[in-house]
C-alpha cells in the first residue's frame, strides 16, 4: 500500500513533537512536515497539497476550523484540540476523526485506521470498483458499514436511517438521493419516495408492501410499482 502523506499543525512545539513520533511509529503514514505557524503551513498546503492533516483547532493567529475552510483542496482531516466544545464544527466539515489532548497513541492509531480505510475505499472509487462498504458521518465520527449489512433506508427530510440487519440503526445527516448513488444499483431499490430496500432482505411482496420479515414490512408508492412486477419475476 502506498503510503499515506500528512502534514501536522500546532502551535505548542511538544504537541507537534508527540505527533511526528506517533507518525514514525505508524505503518502506512509519511510525515512530509510540521508547522508551528498556521499562516505559512495553509500558504504552504495551497501549492502542495497533502493525504492528511493533523490540525489543532485552537490557535493564536486562525482557527484550525477557519484555515481548513480557506484551503483550496482538502485534504483528510483530524482535529486535535484540548477543548471538546468543537466536535460539531469538526464533523460539519467532514472531519475523520477528533482528538482530545493529551493524545493517547491507541485513539490515535483508531483514527488513523479510519483514515487509512477512507482513503483507499476514496481510491477504489476512483477506478470504478463495485463498493464492499461506504462512509457516513454519524454522532460526530466517520462510521464504515458494511453493504451487506444494510437492510434498508428510511429517509426523514435531511437525515436518513441506515436500518441494518444486526437490528442496530445509524443516523446521517444527508439525503436519500446522495446515499442511494453510494450504493451498488443491482442490490438496492427504491420502492417509496422515504424507503429503499436491499432486495436480498425482501423476504414477500404483497399487497403492495415489501415484507422484510414476517412481522415488519414497508409499503411500495406508485411510482415504484414496477418494483412488484420485478421481484415477483426475478428481474432483480
Amino acid at each position: 500500500m502506498k503510503k499515506i502523506k500528512c502534514i501536522a499543525i500546532d502551535d505548542e512545539p511538544l504537541a507537534l513533537a508527540l505527533i511526528k513520533t506517533y507518525v514514525d511509529a505508524t505503518e502506512h503514514l509519511q510525515l512530509i512536515g510540521t508547522f508551528e505557524d498556521a499562516i505559512a503551513a495553509a500558504e504552504h498546503l495551497n501549492q502542495f497539497p497533502i493525504d492528511l492533516l493533523f490540525l489543532d483547532i485552537n490557535m493564536p493567529d486562525i482557527t484550525g476550523i477557519d484555515l481548513f475552510k480557506s484551503l483550496k483542496v482538502k485534504p483528510m482531516v483530524i482535529f486535535t484540540t484540548a477543548y471538546k466544545n468543537f466536535a460539531f464544527e469538526g464533523f460539519e466539515l467532514n472531519a475523520i476523526d477528533y482528538l482530545l489532548k493529551p493524545i493517547d497513541y491507541i485513539r490515535f492509531k483508531k483514527a488513523v485506521h479510519k483514515a487509512i480505510d477512507y482513503h483507499q475505499y476514496q481510491t477504489k472509487k476512483s477506478v470504478e470498483m463495485p463498493d464492499e462498504y461506504l462512509f457516513v458521518y454519524a454522532e460526530y465520527k466517520l462510521i464504515k458499514i458494511e453493504v451487506k449489512e444494510i437492510l434498508y433506508l428510511e429517509s426523514l427530510e435531511d437525515y436518513v436511517k441506515i436500518h441494518l440487519i444486526s437490528g442496530k440503526m445509524i443516523m446521517t445527516l444527508t439525503t436519500l438521493k446522495k446515499l442511494i448513488e453510494k450504493l451498488p444499483a443491482d442490490k438496492f431499490k427504491r420502492i417509496h419516495r422515504s424507503y429503499v430496500v436491499a432486495i436480498k432482505g425482501v423476504q414477500q411482496v404483497a399487497n403492495r408492501k415489501a415484507y422484510l420479515n414476517n412481522d415488519f414490512s414497508l409499503p411500495i408508492s406508485d411510482t415504484y410499482i414496477s418494483f412488484i412486477h420485478d421481484w415477483k419475476n426475478g428481474e432483480l
